[in-house]
């Protein structure tokens, strides 16, 4: 199952050539997961209120093409890998004509905070994402 988000560019998101700052992406990503996790009942404050995060180990992001301001950009996700203590989000933002404008693969590891160690994804949440991947 696949996850869309719309973001729409804003003077803040572009650098001084009027394009959007690369660094930008990963942060229109981390909204999509992070809504996309909402949707299904699994908020980041849970997380923490379990001592658990949800963090981010590897990012690879392939810049294909610039969105510039006033443009509205589609972040499609979904899950490519998922494991008991990891999973991997693979996200592509278009732009309305459906051209990509970069691609990015993360890999996001659960975490016990207090241990600073791996630790399984939990089990109520688990069944969430296998329901949507």
């Amino acid at each position: 199952m696949k996850h869309v988000y719309p973001v729409r560019i804003y003077y803040e998101d572009t650098d001084a050539g009027g394009i959007v700052y690369h660094a930008n992406y990963l942060k229109f990503c981390e909204r999509a997961r992070t809504e996309w996790l909402r949707e299904l009942n699994a908020n980041q404050s849970s997380f923490l209120e379990q001592n658990i995060a949800l963090v981010v180990r590897r990012v690879e992001m392939d810049n294909v093409a610039s969105a510039k301001l006033d443009d509205l950009l589609i972040v499609t996700s979904w899950i490519s890998e998922l494991k008991r203590a990891s999973l991997v989000f693979t996200q592509q933002i278009s732009d309305q004509q459906n051209k990509l404008i970069c691609a990015v693969v993360v890999q996001i590891a659960c975490v016990n905070l207090s241990l600073a160690k791996p630790c399984a994804i939990p089990e109520k949440i688990l069944g969430a994402l296998k329901r949507v991947s």
